[in-house]
């Protein structure tokens, strides 16, 4: 599956659906995002299970500030609309793939009794 690109009226409804969510923030000028969407684009191809979203910062400035993002690339992933990885910093591909088992195997019950817990 190739990546999606998101807008800011898009972004909400894509990373609270069910299941996976990975969103890349990039922009054209950035080198070390230019060398990670090689490899973005190759596991999103080898993981169609996945929704694999970019937001080009550029374009999409008010977007990239509400996100708070300081740093690009930053990647994010949401599983069922939580926000379970969001840090800035090109991955290599094993380390990315790694991520998104952790991120599949990950027991969403738990984490949202954690965070019940948490808000309480």
């Amino acid at each position: 599956m190739a990546t999606t690109e998101l807008t800011a009226q898009t972004f909400d409804s894509t990373v609270t659906q069910e299941g996976i969510t990975v969103v890349d923030f990039w922009a054209s000028w950035c080198g070390p995002c230019m060398q990670f969407a090689p490899i973005y684009e190759k596991t999103s191809e080898e993981r169609p299970h996945i929704t694999f979203a970019k937001v080009d910062t550029e374009a999409e400035q008010e977007l990239a500030g509400a996100a708070q993002i300081s740093a690009i690339p930053t990647l994010m992933i949401f599983r069922d609309g939580i926000l379970l990885f969001n840090q800035a910093g090109a991955l290599p591909a094993p380390q990315l793939n790694k991520l998104l088992d952790a991120v599949e195997a990950a027991d969403m019950d738990d984490i949202r009794r954690q965070m019940a817990q948490e808000n309480a």
